[in-house]
C-alpha cells in the first residue's frame, strides 16, 4: 500500500483554513522567490550588463522552462504518494537556490540558480490544489483555491516591499538571501502541521467509486486533459492571460524606474503596496464571485475573467501616457487588481472537472501551459521588443512592449469567452458543482 492510500479524520472548519492559509503563506514565499527579479532587475542589469532580453529570460523563460517540465513527474508522485513530503522537500530547494542567487557573478550562473528555484517550485502548487480540494468540498472549493491563490499578489508585493527595501540598504544580493532562507522553516512547519487528508473523502457522494479510483498512467491523464474540451480552452485562456499578466509583473519596476522616474526606494515604499492590496482583493473576489455566481450559471467561471480583462484595457493605455510614476502607479493599480481574477475560477473548473486521483497531474498540466506561454513567453516578449525599439526610443522602448500586450489581452478575452461556452455543455462540472 502506497502512502497516498492512507487516511485522516476528517477536518473542522478551523483545521482547514488553518491548512489552506499556511499553504497560501508557503505559496507567498514561492511566488516571492519567484518574483523577486523583477523587483531586482535594474540593479542586477546594470551590475552584470545584461540586455532587456537577457533579463526577461531571466524572469521568465529560464525559470518557466524548468517549472513546467519538472511539474508533470513532480505531480505523478504526488497522485501516488504523501504530497505534504513532496511540497516540503520541494520548498526547502526553491529556498536555497533562492539564496543562492545572491553568489552569482554572470548571466549563467544566475540563470542557473532559476533553473534550480523553477525546478523546486515545481513541486509547490500542484500538489497544493490537491490538497486543498480534499479539504474543502466542491461548493466551496473556488473560495479555498482563491485563499491559496493570494500567495500570488502577496508574494508580488512581498517580493517589492523587502526585496526592494534591502536591496536599496544593503544591496541586491543581500535581498535574495533575505527572501530565500526563511523558506527553509516553512518547510519544516509544513511537516509537522499538515496531515494527509483522504483523497476524494469529500467527493463520495458526487463520484462514488471513482472518488477514490486509483491514480491511472501519466500519458493517460495528459491525453483525456487535452481531449476535453473544456479543460483545453480554460488551459489555453489561462495561457494567454498569464502571458499578459507576467509580463507586467515582470516589467513594472523598470518601468517605473526606468520610464517614469522613481527610485528603488521609492517602488519599494508605493508600489509593493499596490499590487499586494489590489492583488488581495481581486483574487480572493474572484474566488468567491465564481463560487456564488457558478452554481447559478457555470458560465461566470469565464465570464469573471473576461469582464476583468476588459476592463484593464483601458488602464493600459493610461499607463503608457502617465507622465509621472505617481500616475502611472495609480494606472497599474486597475490591471493589478483585475489581472489575477482568472486563476481561482480556472482552477476550480479543472479540480471539478477531473476525479481525484487525478487532481494533481491535471492542476500541473493547467500550470505547464499556463506557465510556459505566459511565464516563458510573457516577459521575454516584452523585453525583446523594448530591445527592438531601443534605438527609436531610447528608454522609453519599453512603452512600446506594453503597448504590443493589447492585442494579446483582447485574444485572451475571446479565448474566455470560447471556454465559457464549454463550460456550459460539461456535463461532468454540472454534477459536481
Amino acid at each position: 500500500m502506497t502512502a497516498a492510500a492512507t487516511t485522516a479524520p476528517k477536518a473542522g472548519t478551523a483545521y482547514r483554513y488553518l491548512v489552506v492559509g499556511l499553504l497560501a503563506v508557503v505559496y507567498t514565499f514561492n511566488f516571492m522567490d519567484r518574483q523577486i527579479m523583477s523587483t531586482l532587475a535594474e540593479p542586477i542589469r546594470k551590475d552584470l550588463g545584461l540586455s532587456d532580453t537577457a533579463l526577461g529570460a531571466l524572469g521568465g523563460l529560464t525559470f518557466a522552462l524548468f517549472y513546467t517540465t519538472f511539474g508533470i513527474p513532480v505531480a505523478w508522485l504526488s497522485d501516488r504518494f504523501k504530497r505534504v513530503w513532496i511540497m516540503a522537500a520541494a520548498c526547502g530547494i526553491w529556498s536555497l537556490f533562492t539564496a543562492g542567487c545572491g553568489l552569482a557573478t554572470s548571466f549563467t550562473q544566475l540563470a542557473l540558480s532559476r533553473i534550480m528555484v523553477g525546478a523546486g517550485e515545481a513541486g509547490g502548487s500542484p500538489p497544493s490544489y490537491s490538497l486543498i480540494s480534499d479539504y474543502f468540498p466542491a461548493k466551496e472549493r473556488g473560495t479555498g483555491l482563491a485563499i491559496y491563490s493570494l500567495g500570488v499578489p502577496l508574494g508580488s508585493m512581498m517580493g517589492v516591499i523587502l526585496g526592494g527595501g534591502v536591496a536599496a540598504a544593503h544591496g541586491w544580493r543581500v535581498a535574495f538571501f533575505a527572501v530565500g532562507l526563511p523558506g527553509l522553516v516553512l518547510a519544516l512547519l509544513m511537516l509537522l502541521i499538515v496531515r494527509e487528508p483522504k483523497r476524494g473523502g469529500l467527493d463520495e457522494m458526487a463520484l462514488g467509486a471513482d472518488a477514490h479510483a486509483p491514480a491511472p498512467p501519466a500519458a493517460e491523464v495528459i491525453g483525456a486533459f487535452f481531449a476535453n474540451r473544456t479543460l483545453a480552452c480554460v488551459a489555453i485562456a489561462c495561457g494567454l492571460s498569464a502571458f499578459a499578466g507576467y509580463a507586467m509583473l515582470n516589467w513594472n519596476v523598470p518601468l517605473l524606474m526606468r520610464v517614469k522616474g522613481a527610485s528603488l526606494k521609492e517602488v519599494s515604499a508605493y508600489y509593493g503596496w499596490v499590487i499586494g492590496g489590489t492583488g488581495v482583493v481581486g483574487t480572493f473576489a474572484a474566488g468567491w464571485l465564481a463560487d456564488k455566481l457558478g452554481h447559478r450559471d457555470r458560465r461566470w467561471y469565464a465570464w469573471i475573467p473576461v469582464i476583468a480583462f476588459t476592463l484593464s484595457l483601458p488602464a493600459l493605455a493610461g499607463l503608457i501616457w502617465a507622465p509621472t510614476w505617481q500616475i502611472a502607479l495609480m494606472f497599474i493599480a486597475v490591471p493589478a487588481l483585475l489581472n489575477n481574477m482568472y486563476l481561482a475560477p480556472a482552477l476550480a473548473v479543472v479540480q471539478n472537472a477531473v476525479p481525484p486521483g487525478q487532481r494533481t497531474m491535471a492542476g500541473a498540466i493547467l500550470l505547464f501551459v499556463l506557465n510556459l506561454v505566459g511565464l516563458g513567453g510573457g516577459p521575454i516578449f516584452l523585453g525583446r521588443i523594448s530591445d527592438m525599439a531601443k534605438p527609436h526610443y531610447g528608454d522609453h522602448s519599453l512603452l512600446v512592449g506594453y503597448a504590443a500586450l493589447a492585442p494579446v489581452i483582447v485574444i485572451a478575452i475571446i479565448a474566455h469567452l470560447v471556454a465559457a461556452g464549454s463550460i456550459a455543455r460539461d456535463k461532468r462540472l454540472a454534477a459536481a458543482i
